[in-house]
């Protein structure tokens, strides 16, 4: 990577996009913020601006704020409301798009960006598990690029890239468990949002939390990873491991592995897909797990955590069953946030409505929003049972 980058971040304020302006900061030679989102926090926007003389574009949520930041920027475009952040992706000057939104409102400005034919560093989970099929179908006419920043997903590329694909047998990617690993399964449907929130390795936004405990978020990087690999569901496993250290392995057909090995810490996957890979493959290779000291591991229980299972039967019957899982999750992630419903609801739920839906054999973009609408409004209403 010689040239220098010009970064659209969407979702600026969040974990991600704040660890994302570090790294350009580190490095000015090789990255400008050129535009960014950051929703509801208006104070971040002012921080950045003043930061950052090389904005031109930006989205926040609110019509107001956007007015107040148009008279204290006035040469800076500024976007708003329901329709801004694919307006702001269309209209930015960017060659690299860094989406860190949280939800199925960072799948249109994905697809945008590759359709721009633009370099797309992808945090978004719920861009592939709604729209894979569109996105790998824009890839394959040769438009885009796609890193994704997920640590289980660079984990695996790196993985990948130190091994001939013949070799392999399967992936492995590696799961914490979340909050409520320990908890037995009679006492979950009573447990609150502040315990599930309490995440053993990782710092997240509270959706992403909840789905750790739930391990949807399993469910959806499994979908991501065959994907971003080509590789079908009998090839992609979980594995349970308490320390996070792992971030996910190959096994080879020999019986070894390779496995990527570090501190959570999300700086180095999103360093490693800003400079496209282009970084130092530290991954190594071990003739079995228990070679690493200090290291716990466990098999994964489907009865535990019927959420990933609902997101392996979906990623077989097709994408309306997919995006139905995701608009679900959400609706039911928020409700137990707002302790409108129990914890064990958020599967029963998802499950309820992933049935609802027809299965399709593709789904273009106008179809996968009208599917979207339709499962959040359905949701909303349906009582769980």
């Amino acid at each position: 990577m010689e040239s220098l980058h010009k970064v659209l971040l969407l979702g600026a304020s969040g974990s991600i996009g704040s660890q994302t302006i570090d790294i350009i900061n580190e490095a000015k030679d090789k990255f400008t913020l050129t535009a960014f989102s950051v929703g509801k926090n208006y104070e971040k926007a002012l921080e950045i601006l003043r930061n950052f003389p090389s904005v031109k574009h930006v989205y926040v949520i609110d019509k107001e704020k956007a007015n107040e930041l148009k008279k204290e920027f006035p040469n800076v475009k500024v976007f708003f409301g329901e329709k801004g952040l694919a307006k702001l992706t269309k209209a930015a000057d960017y060659t690299m798009c860094v989406d860190a939104l949280v939800g199925f409102a960072g799948m249109e400005p994905a697809i945008i960006a590759l359709k721009k034919d633009k370099i797309l560093c992808l945090a978004n989970k719920e861009a592939l598990v709604a729209g894979g099929q569109v996105i790998n179908m824009i890839l394959g006419s040769g438009k885009g690029k796609l890193y994704p920043i997920d640590s289980e997903h660079v984990a695996l590329a790196k993985c990948l890239a130190a091994c001939k694909p013949d070799d392999v047998k399967r992936l492995i990617i590696t799961a914490s468990g979340g909050a409520l690993r320990n908890v037995p399964l009679n006492e979950l449907e009573n447990v609150k949002a502040e315990q599930a929130l309490q995440h053993p390795t990782w710092k997240m936004g509270n959706k992403i939390t909840i789905d750790c405990a739930t391990m949807m978020n399993k469910g959806f990087e499994i979908i991501e990873a065959a994907y971003l690999y080509g590789y079908s569901l009998d090839k992609i496993t979980v594995m349970m491991h308490d320390e996070s250290l792992v971030h996910s392995a190959v096994e080879l057909n020999d019986g070894s592995f390779i496995i990527d090995f570090g501190k959570p810490d999300m700086h180095k996957p999103i360093k490693w897909a800003m400079y496209e890979g282009q970084v130092e493959n530290d991954v190594k290779k071990i003739m079995s797990f228990s070679e690493l000291k200090d290291c716990h591991f466990h098999e994964y229980d489907a009865n535990r955590y019927p959420c990933t299972e609902l997101a392996k039967k979906a990623l077989l019957e097709g994408p309306s069953k997919m995006i139905a899982l995701n608009a679900a999750n959400e609706v039911l992630v928020n409700k137990y946030l707002k302790d409108e419903i129990k914890f064990t609801d958020i599967a029963k739920g998802v499950r309820l409505m992933v049935d609802s839906v027809p299965a399709v054999k593709y789904a273009a973009l106008p179809l996968i929003k009208f599917i979207d609408r339709f499962v959040r409004k359905e949701t909303e209403r349906c009582l769980i049972q």
